[in-house]
């Protein structure tokens, strides 16, 4: 076995936006590498076939699915984020709760010193943490 990552499947051919927007967000994050869809292949034309970001030390794949399912991203399944300080979680959460939604409002829940847990615009479900 290579390796294990997390896999994100986008529809309404979002995966390129979204990794554009999770990089700026947390630094020592980039695009490692992007495979389009070309002319009549199988998904639309441009879209993500397959691509690989990394946030911080961790690689996540991700797709936009040439394929309408049922289903999206679940707050079963998070990125967890430990923050170094208040000011860090504050900026970071600011950006990736705007056109989403709060599971549970930035507080202290007794056990950290600050915790927000979000679905961000796209779907995708964070943990943000100042421990």
């Amino acid at each position: 076995m290579k390796s294990v990552m997390p896999f994100l499947m986008f529809q309404d051919g979002q995966a390129e936006q979204a990794m554009n927007y999770y990089t700026t967000i947390i630094e020592d994050s980039s695009i490692i590498n992007i495979v389009r869809y070309g002319e009549n292949e199988a998904g639309d034309e441009g879209t993500v076939m397959h691509a690989i970001f990394k946030l911080k030390d961790q690689e996540v794949m991700c797709i936009d699915s040439n394929i309408a399912h049922q289903f999206n991203f679940t707050p079963s399944f998070s990125f967890y984020l430990n923050c170094d300080t208040a000011e860090e979680l504050r900026v970071v959460y600011e950006k990736l709760v705007d056109g989403g939604t709060e599971l549970m409002p930035l507080g202290d829940y007794g056990f950290s010193q600050q915790f927000a847990w979000i679905n961000d615009r796209f779907g995708v479900s964070w943990q943000i943490n100042l421990p």
